[in-house]
């Protein structure tokens, strides 16, 4: 019996954040990409652009930007290692609004020395908004690394009413300005 092969599609859309490119197959999501970001995709080779397969997923995107949404429900197949996912499943019980460190989010996974390889598995992240890597942050409460750019974790942070957002580089500009 031979293996059935999956078809997969692509789809980029405008959001509140910038034009973000979808990948999936029919079944699930794989991956949401910032193309606003500092590394634009292009659309996969071997894949068909297809709006459809993303109806759920472009409608729950829409309703979260509205601030109608606070969780996704959606059927998600992000590739990754081991570590990688459940780091990733992790990041999904973060509440909408709220943020932890890397080092807290290591202690959750009962690894408290692993803040660096959370904070590395963070950010391979597929699937980004829809789980919420954005709402990890650094120990001193700064904004750090984020694949779609510091403005968007920014943005996305304010539009869930986040009381953290102190930006990773604000001591410096504070420093420079003194």
């Amino acid at each position: 019996m031979s293996a059935q092969r999956v078809e997969l599609y692509w789809y980029e859309t405008a959001s509140a954040v910038g034009r973000l490119l979808l990948t999936g197959s029919a079944d699930a999501l794989h991956r949401v990409h910032f193309q606003a970001g500092p590394r634009p995709l292009r659309a996969p080779v071997g894949h068909r652009r297809d709006r459809a397969p993303f109806a759920d997923a472009l409608a729950q995107l829409t309703e979260y930007f509205s601030g109608a949404r606070r969780t996704f429900r959606l059927r998600l197949a992000p590739a990754g290692t081991p570590f990688q996912l459940e780091v990733w499943s992790a990041l999904q019980a973060i509440p909408y609004g709220e943020t932890v460190s890397y080092g807290d989010l290591a202690r959750r996974l009962g690894r408290p020395g692993s803040a660096r390889a959370v904070g590395l598995a963070n950010g391979a992240n597929p699937l980004p908004i829809i789980v919420p890597c954005h709402r990890v942050i650094g120990a001193d409460g700064a904004l750090t690394g984020f694949g779609g750019g510091l403005a968007i974790k920014r943005a996305l942070l304010s539009l869930e009413g986040a009381a953290c957002v102190a930006d990773l580089f604000a001591g410096d500009l504070r420093a420079s300005a003194g």
